[in-house]
């Protein structure tokens, strides 16, 4: 209900500390419902919500990101109206805007009013949104994993594997046309995390042609080599600036440096 998610928020201090609470909080409630309504029997939980909920990446993140495994067992207006229709039973001033016609199927769910009950906000009139994004046509390869989480709720995920996940991290650090610093944040975390770990190399070559590559494709032998030349080329206090509001920890700022991020590369 939503004097719950209220009364998370007022225990942080902090603007950051309590809209990423309120979010995540939110994510979680959304996940269930799409668990709930079988999403996940054909449909893989990807990108960097993925990484906190099933692995605890240290950070926030903003998006709900997933991809199709095969033909859609559920109708994505069905879905974004069923979202709406359990948030606004459990007392959320809510809507949605949603585009199901292109291959991207893409919602952004509205809450009015909240920021404003949570103290986030001195103003009534400012809105908080949560994307949701399910690909209907993702690049083939990826292997698969299932796990049940209990963030909040008791979710059972069907999701990318670790190897899958860093691939599509890998394709978002050297396609991307902006600097993402949560790319870089993640890159680092993935490194230290699993020593010696490899991406899923057909996967990455399938999104690299999608999206248009014309390079040599990354491979076991050179795929560090590329990411090091990425990391390079960074404006590094563009990084800083974009993660640090998402880091749940904000000393841990103070170890993203390019030097660090590139001695992970290299030593393995």
């Amino acid at each position: 209900m939503k004097d719950y998610v209220l009364e998370l928020v007022s225990r942080k201090s902090g603007y950051n500390d309590k809209l990423n609470t309120m979010r995540e909080y939110l994510q979680a409630y959304i996940l269930r419902v799409m668990h709930d309504e079988g999403v996940f029997r054909s449909t893989a939980f990807l990108g960097g919500t993925a990484l906190r909920f099933l692995y605890d990446l240290p950070r926030f993140s903003e998006d709900l990101d997933f991809s199709s495994t095969g033909k859609q067992s559920f109708s994505f207006q069905s879905l974004v109206k069923k979202i709406i229709f359990e948030l606004s039973s459990a007392g959320y001033n809510v809507s949605a805007a949603y585009n199901d016609k292109k291959t991207v199927n893409s919602a952004f769910i509205k809450f009015s009013d909240l920021m404003f009950e949570a103290g986030i906000s001195s103003l009534k009139s400012q809105k908080f949104s949560i994307k949701v994004e399910i690909d209907n046509n993702p690049p083939k390869g990826a292997d698969f994993t299932t796990q049940i989480v209990n963030k909040f709720f008791p979710i059972s995920f069907l999701s990318y594997n670790v190897e899958s996940l860093l691939a599509g991290k890998l394709h978002a650090l050297v396609s991307r046309k902006y600097t993402k610093g949560r790319d870089y944040f993640d890159l680092g975390w993935y490194l230290s995390k699993w020593k010696g770990i490899e991406p899923n190399f057909i996967l990455l070559e399938n999104a690299l042609k999608q999206t248009g590559w014309t390079r040599d494709f990354p491979k076991k032998s050179n795929w560090r080599d590329l990411i090091c030349g990425v990391v390079e080329k960074t404006d590094w206090k563009k990084i800083k600036q974009d993660v640090e509001s998402f880091l749940e920890n904000p000393s841990d700022l103070d170890i993203l440096t390019k030097e660090n991020i590139l001695h992970l590369l290299r030593n393995f």
